[in-house]
């Protein structure tokens, strides 16, 4: 059986080298986050400000993906 995803929001503060992101989450909290598969074939652009969703990685909580930029 496969475990329920967790996902968090928050706002792009800052592009980092090598597509990867600083995320300020909205409960306080920072992430650094690189875009996921699909974001990456499909070329979404990322910029700070954007509002993303991450999926937190299950192995380190500082770090995780960015699975949608939100509207």
């Amino acid at each position: 059986m496969a475990k329920e995803r967790i996902y968090k929001e928050g706002a792009v503060e800052e592009a980092l080298g090598g597509t990867l992101f600083r995320v300020k989450l909205d409960d306080g909290g920072e992430m650094l986050a690189h875009p996921s598969g699909k974001m990456r074939l499909n070329y979404i652009k990322i910029l700070p400000g954007d509002r993303v969703r991450v999926e937190p990685s299950p192995y380190d909580g500082k770090r995780g993906r960015i699975v949608h930029r939100l509207k």
